[in-house]
C-alpha cells in the first residue's frame, strides 16, 4: 500500500513542507508541486513544496490518500497518509 509522510517545522507552518524522499513517486511529487532538494549538511534528498501542509493534505485527499496518523516531534509536525487499495 502506498504511504506518504508530510512534515513541517512548526515555526514555518506556511511552508515549505517536506512531502517525500528520493524514492517517492515522481508523478505524485509533480502534482504536489514539490521539487527534489538536498539540505545543507544532509546526505539525502527530499521533496519539498512551497505550499503549507493544509494545501498538500487537501491535494493528497483528492488523490485518494487518507491521514492515518499525526504527531508532533519537537518542533516538527508529521502526518502519515495511506492510499487504500481501492484507490491504487
Amino acid at each position: 500500500m502506498p504511504y506518504v509522510v508530510v512534515s513541517t517545522q512548526i515555526r514555518v507552518e506556511n511552508g515549505p513542507t517536506v512531502v517525500g524522499d528520493e524514492q517517492s513517486d515522481p508523478e505524485l511529487m509533480r502534482y504536489l508541486g514539490a521539487t527534489l532538494t538536498t539540505q545543507l549538511g544532509n546526505d539525502f534528498k527530499e521533496y519539498r513544496s512551497p505550499d503549507p501542509p493544509r494545501v498538500l493534505l487537501d491535494k493528497l485527499e483528492l488523490r485518494g490518500y487518507k491521514v492515518i496518523a499525526m504527531s508532533g516531534i519537537g518542533q516538527t509536525c508529521i502526518w502519515t497518509l495511506n492510499k487504500p487499495p481501492e484507490f491504487a
